[in-house]
């Protein structure tokens, strides 16, 4: 059971990581599409923090899991790393995609200002996700 567990834990992180690999270059391409492909690659966007928002949730969840049905305690210092990074990223994830994304539609909106924004959101969070899995993957000893 715990391998089967692992394997949907690891799967999750995948998916919760990719997308943002493929988000860059679509972000760099929205300042100079047109409205309809700009609209589409928003569309993309919608659908990319959509998917990893769910993968989340089963990463998350097979972490507990995980931990539950291991040695590892919950007071370890990467667990604890780990779900502090995971707090503040939940927070960032909330505020950085969605709301930005609503405001490609308002009229007069600054597009190269929010494209900017878009830029900057993802590279923190994939520095975010890329930090909680190093801690998964090395499992430091930080204390």
């Amino acid at each position: 059971m715990y391998r089967i567990l692992l394997y949907i834990h690891v799967s999750s992180a995948i998916l919760s990581i990719g997308p943002f690999f493929i988000l860059i270059p679509i972000v760099n391409k929205l300042g100079a599409a047109q409205h309809g492909v700009q609209q589409a690659y928003i569309s993309i966007f919608r659908t990319s923090v959509r998917l990893v928002k769910h993968a989340g949730h089963i990463l998350v969840g097979s972490g507990i899991l995980l931990i539950v049905n291991s040695h590892w305690s919950w007071t370890t210092s990467w667990i604890v790393a780990t779900l502090a990074v995971m707090g503040g990223s939940v927070f960032f994830l909330a505020r950085a995609f969605t709301p930005v994304l609503r405001k490609f539609d308002e009229p007069g909106a600054d597009q190269h200002f929010l494209i900017r924004k878009l830029t900057r959101s993802v590279w923190i969070y994939l520095f975010l996700l890329m930090l909680m899995l190093w801690f998964m993957v090395v499992k430091p000893v930080l204390w």
